[in-house]
């Protein structure tokens, strides 16, 4: 029997960056928050002075313990399904400030083709255009509506970028200036403009200059170390959630901070939310956890697994096509990409920062002409400079033996000589991509494994192929003495790294039938109870996703501030 604790108004389960935006809103207006989170507590000074390749970026002490949970895998209904044993595809963190802390800092702004992708698309092009098994829907929400939320994320986060040329419009600039331009990304930028494209400096969450936010939380300038993904980082210049929302929510006197608590279940009656159970996962004890509000903002795959253990909800059924919770599991399209290689020419490739990087969007959304493409949407084009770690970063020409004395002489000869410009690409929902439960794997509480149904279709290959031409041109525009281009999409494949960006599962939308949240991320099915993160997305964007789940963290606090007053449901 769990030791039943103290009723609050709000308990928020996973302390990211969607549980540190409400609790700093909520706080800040007085309401009293718990925040639940599985892992440790960190600070900044658990950063100081360990530049240690091995351990974070291969050792990946900041990620999750797959020996505890994971997830099961399959490309289709007809496999079976079988757990992720060891890091691979993507990389989910634990502790204070989860994928928070160790991202690159990348922030973009969807564009408003993302939000309206399904009317935009038979508007423009028919209903023909969209394929046989695609379920792509508009999110319930506009741009436009979007755009304050966007806005009060960047000015809290400090974002540094300049206005993107083919973008949405803005209230007001990025609150500094864009990041250092080296002389890479001018050879991109050049390059992108003798093509008749669009580059500006990507948004970066790495301060081009010291900061001093809207709640008085100040921050120092990036150091350019090249120490962002898989790392904390020590100046607190990388915004992240231990550094920015966290301490605003501290500072208030309304929080409650509860580490080492990994939540099993949500309590409810079937309208009603009553709280959560957790476990100490030190001790193994359980407590409940009343609370007036139930908040989950833990990582997208989680937020679905708590659902579909707790019974809320009703689970998508890719068969009959009814139902919502695990809907629309998209990822991200990787893969397009032009490596350039340069006999005579060096670049201090040594240093960087994660989101130091020149882009265009003219190969994105609907910003170009689909009519004879086999493929809709499409990717934000980059040259990064995130700093080439000595581990990780060997560079060698294709037929070039990974070892012996000719891999040596290669990875010296082009360390500082090689970039690549790479495509991200959007994901579509498809019918039978879901997240369910798995039959047969449990955690380590004995409970089922969430299971992950996925594979790319013809949509992903034909955008891969096509971009991997857009990206071929602007390498070889900036003059490189060898390209080597990637045009093919193989079967998805979980074991290779390739992007953290899952989305989906707990979608929002503006019809109860074909989404679990509305536009303030509130469940259509239980009004009390909220699911805020990339959960959300109907589909995935061809950009980093945090931007938007910081914008969508904001609207949702709005909202169980409004809920909290009047009660009932928001849309």
């Amino acid at each position: 029997m769990p030791t039943k604790l103290p009723k609050t108004d709000v308990v928020v389960v996973g302390v990211g960056w969607t549980g540190g935006i409400i609790a700093a809103e909520l706080t800040k207006q007085g309401l009293k928050v718990v925040g639940l989170e599985r892992g440790k507590e960190r600070t900044t000074k658990d950063y100081y002075m360990v530049h240690d390749e091995l351990r974070y970026a291969f050792h990946y002490e900041l990620m999750q313990d797959l020996s505890r949970e994971t997830v099961t895998f399959r490309n289709n209904e007809q496999m079976r399904a079988l757990p992720m044993r060891r890091y691979g595809s993507f990389l989910p963190g634990e502790n204070l400030g989860g994928a928070g802390v160790h991202w690159n800092g990348m922030t973009f702004r969807f564009l408003p083709y993302d939000f309206q992708i399904y009317s935009k698309t038979v508007e423009r092009y028919g209903k023909n255009k969209i394929p046989d098994g695609m379920t792509i829907q508009d999110w319930g929400i506009t741009y436009d509506e979007l755009e304050p939320y966007y806005d009060k994320f960047e000015k809290m986060a400090g974002i540094s970028g300049e206005e993107n040329p083919l973008g949405a419009k803005r209230s007001s600039p990025y609150p500094n200036p864009p990041m250092k331009e080296t002389p890479l990304l001018t050879l991109f930028k050049q390059a992108a403009k003798s093509l008749n494209l669009h580059p500006y400096m990507s948004p970066s969450a790495n301060l081009s200059q010291n900061y001093t936010n809207p709640d008085g939380i100040s921050r120092v300038a990036c150091q350019y170390c090249g120490f962002c993904e898989r790392f904390g980082c020590e100046y607190g210049a990388k915004a992240d959630p231990v550094v920015t929302v966290l301490p605003v929510a501290q500072k208030s006197g309304n929080f409650t901070l509860v580490t080492f608590a990994n939540v099993l279940r949500i309590i409810h009656d079937g309208k009603t939310a009553a709280g959560v159970v957790y476990v100490d996962t030190r001790t193994g004890e359980e407590f409940e956890q009343p609370a007036d509000i139930v908040v989950l903002t833990s990582y997208v795959l989680n937020n679905t697994r708590l659902l579909l253990l707790s019974k809320i909800g009703r689970p998508y059924d890719p068969h009959t096509g009814q139902g919502v919770i695990g809907k629309n599991y998209c990822y991200q399209t990787m893969g397009a990409a032009a490596q350039g290689f340069f006999e005579n020419k060096q670049f201090n490739l040594f240093a960087g920062a994660g989101a130091l990087a020149m882009c265009l969007d003219d190969f994105n959304g609907d910003n170009f002409d689909h009519s004879s493409l086999k493929f809709i949407h499409g990717a934000n084009i980059s040259v990064s400079q995130t700093g080439l770690r000595p581990i990780a970063n060997n560079p060698i020409l294709p037929g070039t033996k990974s070892w012996g004395k000719d891999f040596k002489a290669q990875s010296i000869r082009y360390a500082n000589s090689v970039f690549s410009v790479g495509a991200q690409g959007a994901s579509m929902p498809h019918r039978y991509h879901y997240l369910d439960l798995d039959p047969i794997y449990k955690d380590i509480y004995g409970q089922p494994l969430l299971r992950i149904t996925f594979d790319f279709e013809d949509q992903e290959r034909e955008l891969v192929a096509f971009l991997g031409q857009q990206t071929e041109k602007i390498a070889k525009a900036m003059g490189a003495d060898k390209v080597v281009t990637n045009t093919k999409l193989g079967p998805y494949n979980i074991v290779p790294y390739q992007s953290t960006h899952n989305t989906g599962g707990v979608i929002m939308g503006a019809d109860p039938r074909t989404s679990a949240v509305n536009h303030y991320l509130q469940m259509w099915d239980m009004e009390n109870l909220f699911v805020v993160g990339a959960s959300a997305f109907a589909h995935n964007s061809g950009y980093n996703p945090t931007g938007t789940v910081g914008a969508l963290a904001y609207r949702a606090a709005e909202g169980i501030l409004k809920y909290h007053k009047n009660g009932g449901s928001l849309a």
